[in-house]
């Protein structure tokens, strides 16, 4: 009679897992409208620009955000804050080289998130695993989720540590008496996702 119960209580678990992965839903990101925004600073200054989206998905699950894969174009880093041509294309080829992003070898970058946490209001804690240079490490982030139709849009902001990615150029944590050309390890990356159906 136990044996039965417990095998009753097994498939009832089973069935609502099965329910519940039914309910969560694709929405496949919509490059057009999703926007990735970088931000690295140095002893001297900064610089900014934007990276695109490869192609990416966002799981939802009765009205929340549960998962996600995320696929960045490495070979679309462009730099917005030199107006000098000659200058803009020496930064976007040096973030290109092998001294900091390696694109040639590694031509994409990926965020997948294991874990979403709600923090009150439309704001939720995202947990995953982010690859940059074929080398993968825990990121977690704040943002803010929202839905209107069949599409879906997050926003917030993710801060990497290069120096973790084997991004070397420039870094304290590497190289001793660099004084004023010194690159801080932190950038930014500030994203808006746009996804739909």
């Amino acid at each position: 009679m136990k044996t039965m119960k417990l095998k009753t209580v097994f498939i009832l678990l089973i069935a609502l897992g099965l329910s519940s992965a039914a309910f969560a839903e694709t929405y496949k990101v919509d490059k057009t409208k999703s926007t990735v925004k970088w931000l690295g600073k140095k002893v001297t200054g900064q610089h900014n620009g934007t990276i695109s989206f490869s192609e990416g998905a966002l799981q939802v699950a009765n009205g929340k955000p549960s998962g996600g894969e995320f696929v960045i174009d490495m070979n679309s880093i462009v730099d917005e804050d030199l107006t000098d041509a000659t200058w803009n294309q020496k930064l976007v080829g040096h973030l290109k080289s092998d001294d900091f992003f390696g694109v040639e070898k590694f031509p994409t970058a990926k965020l997948v998130l294991t874990n979403v946490t709600a923090k009150g209001g439309n704001k939720y804690l995202f947990k995953g695993d982010l690859t940059i240079k074929g080398i993968t490490h825990p990121a977690e982030f704040e943002a803010s989720f929202s839905m209107s139709g069949n599409s879906v849009s997050a926003e917030g902001t993710l801060v990497i540590d290069r120096s973790k990615y084997d991004v070397r150029y420039g870094s304290g944590k590497f190289f001793d008496n660099l004084g004023d050309k010194t690159i801080y390890d932190d950038f930014t990356l500030d994203f808006k996702v746009v996804a739909s159906k």
